[in-house]
């Protein structure tokens, strides 16, 4: 019997070693970026190889796609103006049209420092949030500092956690969700480098009235992909205002709910704005629907 029950908790403290294990390698690995690829600036386009694709002037890259297409929406207008004129259905005068395609034109060209500065200003905007909660509590608002949060009212860093325990379970569910964000963000990092691509032909689409739904779809999406950034300060702003204690259940559950509510942050918005899902479970769940 005595064998029976070293056997089970020999078992049972190999598995807490485990966990204990990996819980403090996602801790001290995955975290660490956490931060860099939730809160984007400008900085994401200081990459030569991106800015290669973007193209570094209206001779290469989607630049000279974009500007290709200039051509096309005047040969498009050019012929619709002539059939208006056999059918008599109305267009827009050719000086408006001239007038738009030259600002739009423009702004196409420079849609690289625009989106530099859309970046920085949403970035100063969820800074300014959290810079707000710096000043209160004396923290950095920011994950590497919730996470170490966690860690001292779970008490990963020692040897007692048991994974069996109330506790364990609340910190394996909690070091599964901060994963999950990290998978989540890294998808929205990678969207927001995408629509950032499809800028010049967004802009260019307003050059025409049958094209310009092309822009309000983009533009719809990419400001609901900066706009996440800002409602994840607030919910790291409100946690980091929430007292908690390491005997009081209530403030672990609270842990929970706070990391739930940054994985559904993207969800709010869609539901609020209306984007592109950056959901892990939500793109599976997409991507086998289209398989059926």
């Amino acid at each position: 019997m005595e064998n029976t029950n070293d056997i089970t908790q020999i078992i049972i403290d190999t598995i807490n070693h485990i966990f204990e294990n990996l819980f403090s390698s996602i801790d001290n690995n995955l975290y660490s970026v956490l931060d860099n690829i939730t809160f984007i600036n400008s900085n994401i386009l200081n990459d030569k190889n991106f800015e290669y694709i973007f193209g570094t002037s209206t001779t290469n890259g989607i630049l000279l796609i974009a500007n290709s297409l200039l051509l096309a929406f005047i040969l498009y207008y050019s012929f619709r103006y002539l059939l208006s004129h056999l059918t008599y259905h109305q267009t827009e005068s050719p000086g408006s049209f001239i007038m738009k395609l030259i600002l739009y034109g423009i702004s196409m060209n420079c849609s690289f420092f625009l989106i530099s500065f859309v970046l920085d200003l949403n970035f100063n905007i969820s800074l300014a949030i959290r810079s707000i909660g710096e000043n209160l509590f004396g923290k950095s608002i920011c994950f590497s500092e919730l996470i170490n949060s966690i860690n001292s009212q779970m008490s990963i860093n020692t040897t007692s956690l048991n994974i069996f325990s109330l506790d364990g379970l609340i910190k394996g569910t909690l070091s599964f969700s901060l994963l999950n964000l990290v998978f989540s963000y890294s998808l929205r990092y990678i969207m927001i480098k995408v629509f950032i691509l499809l800028s010049p032909f967004a802009i260019l689409s307003l050059s025409l009235n049958s094209t310009s739904w092309f822009f309000k779809t983009w533009i719809k999406n990419l400001f609901a992909l900066l706009f996440i950034q800002i409602v994840i300060s607030l919910i790291l702003l409100i946690l980091f205002s929430m007292n908690y204690s390491n005997d009081n259940l209530f403030s672990k559950f609270i842990y929970i709910g706070g990391i739930y509510s940054l994985i559904q942050a993207n969800s709010f918005v869609r539901e609020f704005i209306g984007s592109v899902s950056i959901t892990i479970t939500e793109s599976i769940k997409n991507i086998n629907m289209l398989k059926k």
